[in-house]
């Protein structure tokens, strides 16, 4: 029997997967029982049939970029006045935030502004599939699998592939080990929370491990929650302030600080110039 093209397409691959491992997390589940982690949780979590081996999201790893986020937009008269309504409606949070970190609530208020618009763009991909699928890519069988998924338009190459497949599945193992501890700490279903297709999260977008190490109850409930705006300001203050920031911080080291938050040329100076235009 002759089947249409999209059929075979949808099809074989998910024949090659299941012939490859009877799960594309059972040895992931399995190195993190041997760190430490609950058995039967991780067995609840993988066999809920909620999680899922996400090629889709992951993939943008795997592609050239072509062009940058328009980095103008948070500049506009519109996106400034609403971060100073965003200022006036936390003044509490911030005041407390500047008190406690030395960090100037523009600055603040400026990166939650690139980061999220302000709280309302948190992404849209689970954050445990997404480092559960770029951890699993140290099985290199499931790693070829993942290539023939990967759209062939602005694919990296082979090697290019192979290199970034490696660091990015040691770092996502980490990450999604410091996301199950977080969870469990907070109390909170690993597969209830959406984030960036990078794994980060919550309102600050900040990745499990800098949740860890910089997380912040400021509104001093006994929890840390990202997506609860007194956490996020105090969270950023407290990643900037151990980064380097202090009061009377001048322009060159402030850019050094805030690279350290995100790595682009284009974010650091729009986050400088979008708090520089709150400040008036």
């Amino acid at each position: 029997m002759l089947y249409p093209v999209f059929f075979l397409w949808l099809t074989v691959p998910a024949l090659l997967l299941a012939e490859a491992v009877e799960s594309p997390f059972d040895v992931l589940q399995s190195r993190l029982v041997a760190d430490g982690f609950d058995a039967t949780l991780l067995s609840r979590l993988y066999q809920s049939g909620q999680a899922d081996f996400d090629v889709k999201g992951v993939s943008l790893f795997f592609r050239h970029q072509e062009g940058t986020l328009n980095y103008d937009q948070f500049l506009s008269d519109k996106n400034i006045d609403r971060a100073l309504n965003y200022l006036s409606s936390h003044e509490p949070e911030f005041e407390k935030a500047e008190k406690n970190f030395g960090v100037e609530r523009q600055v603040i208020a400026a990166i939650i502004l690139v980061e999220t618009k302000l709280g309302q763009y948190l992404g849209d991909r689970t954050v445990f599939n997404t480092l559960s699928t770029m951890a699993a890519l140290t099985d290199l069988t499931l790693r070829e699998y993942f290539w023939s998924r990967l759209p062939e338009d602005r694919r990296l190459s082979k090697q290019e592939y192979e290199e970034k497949a490696n660091r990015k599945s040691d770092w996502a193992y980490k990450e999604l080990k410091a996301f199950l501890t977080y969870a469990g700490r907070e109390k909170i279903d690993p597969l209830a929370t959406a984030g960036s297709y990078a794994g980060a999260f919550g309102i600050c977008q900040f990745l499990p491990s800098s949740v860890l190490a910089y997380g912040q109850d400021g509104n001093e409930d006994g929890r840390i929650d990202l997506f609860d705006h007194a956490d996020a300001i105090a969270s950023i203050a407290k990643y900037l302030k151990n980064y380097g920031w202090h009061a009377g911080i001048q322009k060159e080291a402030a850019y050094k600080v805030i690279w350290n938050y995100n790595r682009s040329s284009y974010y650091v100076n729009t986050v400088l110039k979008v708090a520089q235009r709150l400040k008036g």
